[in-house]
């Protein structure tokens, strides 16, 4: 009895000291300015690719298919000195989305406006609207773990500012109203892109992975020379490095 008091006293006069001691298992309440990250791999690159899709768009327009987009940048990663678990990425790259329509055709050469034309003459194999942008990516990150990146849960908000570098259309006819048969149209100017975009962007995922959403701020076209539409796209993420 006496020893079991002896040990439950000496527990209790080292508690406090043992709730301020650094534990490997609770890295919540270690001194993370401490933080060894000489090897550390902070989402240098990333590659993204993802479904999209426009909200705005107009019944005329029928979009079909599995619109996607690749996305490709390259960024440097800012940890704050006060906690490593936090940083900002800033960097450049170029995003690219492809869009599918049925029963729709294209006009990038009208003199007013971008058209959009239901079509139910011309059969198509294939009818997209391809559109490409300069962007500068800008993320607040965090890490759960940042001395080991590549094994580590992941949160990221930010914002990526773009203009554009390429708006075509490419057709893949099967026969059109006059009976020509399998020939392929394409589209290019980019006279009716809307000249900046603003994206908000989110990341969450594990080490390499994870799963990523934009949505534009900013509308696809010039006001007044095409539809409201504003794209948005969910989709992976590979980074490393």
């Amino acid at each position: 009895m006496k020893q079991f008091l002896t040990a439950s006293l000496l527990l209790t006069l080292m508690s406090p000291a043992i709730s301020q001691t650094t534990s490997p298992a609770d890295p919540g309440k270690r001194d993370w300015k401490k933080a060894d990250l000489s090897n550390r791999s902070s989402d240098h690159l990333m590659f993204q690719f993802g479904y999209t899709g426009w909200t705005g768009a107009p019944d005329s327009i029928q979009t079909g298919g599995f619109s996607r987009s690749f996305n490709t940048y390259f960024l440097f990663d800012f940890p704050f000195k006060s906690d490593p678990r936090l940083s900002v990425g800033v960097g450049v790259g170029v995003g690219a989305d492809n869009v599918f329509f049925e029963q729709t055709s294209i006009d990038l050469k009208n003199s007013q406006q971008i058209k959009f034309r239901r079509d139910s003459v011309t059969q198509y194999k294939r009818y997209k609207l391809g559109s490409a942008y300069f962007e500068a990516p800008l993320e607040l990150r965090w890490a759960k773990d940042p001395e080991h990146m590549n094994k580590s849960l992941k949160f990221a908000l930010g914002l990526k500012l773009g203009i554009p570098i390429d708006l075509h259309t490419k057709a893949k006819v099967t026969r059109d109203a006059a009976g020509n048969l399998a020939y392929v149209l394409k589209e290019k100017d980019r006279k009716y892109a809307n000249n900046f975009r603003a994206v908000a962007t989110a990341r969450v995922g594990f080490g390499n992975f994870s799963l990523f959403g934009t949505y534009a701020l900013t509308g696809m076209f010039r006001e007044g020379q095409g539809p409201t539409v504003r794209p948005y796209t969910v989709g992976l993420c590979l980074s490393g490095l």
